[in-house]
């Protein structure tokens, strides 16, 4: 499996992230103040342009109020098995 920031995980992770801010009420921009970024680096995340490693996702998760290991197991059975790193 080709390593990439389009596999089925990542996008699964995007768009978990993505479901989980809209629940949760909050726009791009309310997130990024709570998160203390630019609204951009927001939509760089959910747009897939940039990946999110596991520190930013439980800084999301606290952000957004969120259990990260929901996400996480979203994300593993979207995972290919022969993904590599």
């Amino acid at each position: 499996m080709a390593k990439t920031i389009r596999s089925k995980g990542q996008e699964a992770l995007r768009q978990a992230l993505v479901d989980a801010r809209q629940k949760a009420g909050f726009s791009q921009k309310e997130l990024a103040a709570r998160l203390k970024c630019h609204q951009s680096l927001v939509a760089r995340l959910e747009s897939g342009e940039r990946r999110i490693d596991v520190v930013e996702l439980i800084v999301l998760a606290r952000a957004i109020g969120f259990d990260a290991s929901e996400i996480l197991a979203i994300v593993e059975a979207a995972t290919e098995p022969d993904h590599r790193i």
